[in-house]
């Protein structure tokens, strides 16, 4: 068993690291700096490799998301878990608003209303 707190931070080594799987078509992937801790920072993949980064500054309450197979080059906006601008596949959907989510502490409203109990 691993004792964490006797290991200095190495942070020249990634935790995380992943390349692009998108074809150049889809434009230049962004590059974020996951260390800033002002932000939250998501990433997905589907089945088919299509991937997609969320990125909520945390001091002025903005969200963004980058989706390859949407074009990389333009973030769109995330507002209350969901990102107006897009068609959405249901994993792509549920996983956007679990970060916002995480990143904001407030349920975003579908989620609120999936959870509701049915009307009598």
């Amino acid at each position: 068993m691993n004792d964490h707190t006797e290991h200095e931070p190495n942070e020249e080594k990634p935790i995380f690291w992943v390349g692009n799987h998108h074809s150049a078509d889809c434009g230049d992937p962004p590059s974020i700096d996951g260390d800033r801790t002002s932000h939250y920072h998501g990433y997905f993949e589907n089945v088919h490799g299509e991937q997609a980064i969320f990125v909520f500054n945390l001091k002025t309450k903005i969200g963004w998301l980058w989706m390859g197979d949407a074009g990389w080059d333009e973030p769109y906006r995330v507002i209350d878990g969901e990102a107006p601008e897009l068609v959405l596949s249901l994993e792509e959907a549920v996983w956007l608003q679990i970060c916002w989510y995480a990143a904001t502490g407030e349920m975003p409203s579908k989620l609120k209303r999936a959870a509701e109990p049915p009307a009598s």
